[in-house]
This record gives C-alpha cells, sequence and structure tokens, in this order.
C-alpha cells in the first residue's frame, strides 16, 4: 500500500489556474495538428529529414486527443463548459469523431458512476462479473490496451444494442440512432474525400495513428484508474495519482486532472480544475481504501502484477470464499 503524503493538500496548496486545463489541451490539439500537417507537407514535398520531427509530433499528437476524450468525458458530466450549448457541441462533436454518439456515452457513463466496480458497471465488464472465466478476461483485456480505439466504442454500443437494452428510454433511443447517422455521414463523406484526393498518407498521420494511440492511452489510463482493485466506492475502487513535481503537475492539468480520479468518483459534479482542491476526498479511512499513489509509474507497476488475473469489484471476494469453503 502506497502511503498518502503527510499533507496530502501540499503538492496543490498553489493550483494552476481554474478552467484552464481544457484551453490548454485544446490549444495544444490545433498546434501540434497545425505543426504535425506543416511537417508533413515538407516531408510529401521531398524533405526526408522532417520524418525525424513527424514522429514524435505524432506521439504528442496522441496525447492530446488522449486529453480530448477526456474532455468528452467532462462534457457528458456538464462539466467541460458553463454554457450548457457549448458543452453539448463539444461532446456531439468529439463523440462523433471518436465512434461514440454523445448521448449513447452520457447515457451509459452515469452507471458507471452509480454501480462502481459491481456486476452492473459497464464499462468495466467483464472484469466485475465473477461468471467470466479467466482466459476470456485476459483476452479483453489485451484486446482493450491494444486496440481501444475499435474496443471502447463497442463496450457501448453492446450494452446499447443488447436484450433488454440498458438504454430504455425511447427519446433518448430516438437521438443516439440521429447522432449515430450523423457519424456515418460525417465519416463517408471525409473518407469518401480522403479516397477521391487520394490522402491516406495526410489521413494516416494527421488523424488515425495518432487518435490509434490516443485509443490506447485512454485504455490504460481507465486500467490504471481501476483494474485490479477489490472494492465499490470511490476510494476502494479507484487509483489516484498526487504528483509533486511542477512537470508532473503540468501533465496532469494536461489531462484535465484526471489523475485524481478517486476525487471525480467521490463528487463527480465538481469541474476538473476544482479536483485539486479536493484532495481530503480520497483520504483513506479504512483498510480496504486504496491510497493515493505517489505517481503513474508506481500506479502502473501496481496495476501490472494484477493483469494476470484481471478482476474489479468485492463481488469476487464471495467467490474466493465460496472457492475455499470447496
Amino acid at each position: 500500500m502506497h502511503m498518502i503524503a503527510k499533507d496530502p493538500s501540499a503538492a496543490h496548496a498553489e493550483p494552476w489556474p481554474v478552467r484552464t486545463s481544457f484551453n490548454l489541451v485544446a490549444a495544444g490539439t490545433y498546434l501540434t495538428t497545425a505543426v504535425l500537417a506543416w511537417c508533413m507537407y515538407q516531408y510529401v514535398s521531398g524533405q526526408t529529414a522532417y520524418l525525424l520531427l513527424i514522429i514524435p509530433l505524432i506521439f504528442v499528437s496522441s496525447h492530446f486527443m488522449h486529453a480530448m476524450l477526456i474532455a468528452f468525458h467532462e462534457a457528458a458530466h456538464g462539466n467541460l463548459r458553463k454554457n450548457k450549448w457549448h458543452n453539448e457541441f463539444d461532446g456531439q462533436l468529439v463523440g462523433m469523431i471518436t465512434l461514440t454518439p454523445f448521448t449513447l456515452y452520457k447515457a451509459l457513463h452515469q452507471k458507471h458512476h452509480v454501480n462502481l466496480a459491481t456486476e452492473k458497471d459497464l464499462e468495466l465488464w467483464p472484469f466485475v462479473d465473477p461468471n467470466q472465466p479467466l482466459w476470456w478476461r485476459r483476452a479483453a483485456a489485451f484486446i482493450e490496451l491494444n486496440f481501444g480505439f475499435f474496443y471502447t466504442p463497442s463496450l457501448f454500443w453492446r450494452a446499447f444494442l443488447q436484450k433488454p437494452s440498458l438504454v430504455s428510454n425511447k427519446t433518448v433511443r430516438k437521438r443516439i440512432w440521429r447522432e449515430t447517422i450523423g457519424m456515418v455521414v460525417f465519416w463517408s463523406v471525409t473518407l469518401g474525400l480522403v479516397a477521391w484526393f487520394n490522402v491516406w498518407n495526410w489521413f494516416l498521420v494527421l488523424y488515425f495513428i495518432p487518435a490509434f494511440i490516443a485509443g490506447n492511452m485512454q485504455s490504460w489510463r481507465k486500467y490504471i484508474e481501476h483494474v485490479g482493485l477489490s472494492g465499490n466506492s470511490a476510494r476502494s475502487a479507484t487509483r489516484s495519482v498526487i504528483v509533486e513535481s511542477a512537470a508532473g503537475r503540468f501533465v496532469a492539468l494536461t489531462l484535465m486532472h484526471q489523475p485524481l480520479h478517486g476525487v471525480h468518483h467521490a463528487k463527480s459534479s465538481l469541474p476538473c480544475d476544482d479536483l485539486p482542491g479536493r484532495l481530503d476526498l480520497i483520504e483513506p479511512q479504512d483498510d480496504g481504501d486504496t491510497a493515493p499513489f505517489p505517481n503513474y509509474r508506481s500506479a502502473f507497476a501496481d496495476l501490472l502484477h494484477r493483469l494476470r488475473d484481471p478482476r474489479v469489484g468485492a463481488q469476487w471476494a464471495a467467490v474466493e470464499q465460496a472457492h475455499h469453503a470447496a
């Protein structure tokens, strides 16, 4: 168990200016894409040395695309923008680009918070279900961690299309189908134009490769946040990371403070920039609570040795007791 610092608020005694993280993420996304496009232009014009810039820029772009997925998550909570219309617009836009209708994500993500790490937590399926065999949980983890761009949308579509569906409200379902039609039209036009002008190399470098990597980053962050823990509360089923260095705090800022994920689960109505001010919400209170980690390396290490048997939630304790009793 990693122990929290004696003064957990010290690391954020002088927090970054509030309401800055999304502005930073948006600016970083646009700037990185513009620079990447310029380098790509130079490369296709015969300046092959620019490949040495394109490769690292792809990973920087992936980082900001990953942050945009966090912005999508914030919009689902209504915390991204003060203006409701702007919040909805940003959520719809990112959802369309990432193959997950915003209304579908919003409806099902609420269930993740209400049913955290229980058998009804669809976002952590199949790891919350003791009836799922080890081979399938391992296979699901492998697929999600390596093909998160496709796996994550499939989780939500599975819950929507199954019978009975986890989204039963007719009005909500109609809206999801409308957004899906819009998404199909958008991608049909986009891919049609890419094929017409034969600019697949530009499409791969500026969008698909960074987005594919970002999808995997999203999956790894999700696993660091929850997989391998044996509780059902914000403190016991969530790993949080509190960093003290200026560099670490800056990276957390570009991730919209989601390393403080336990704070978010304890009070999901808090805008992301307010999370550093409520570290009291993740102070361990019981033996089963997970103490915050000092950095992502230690949180990753804690996850890694638990991936041999990926599971989440207190329900597994009953299975183990029954196994030992037998």
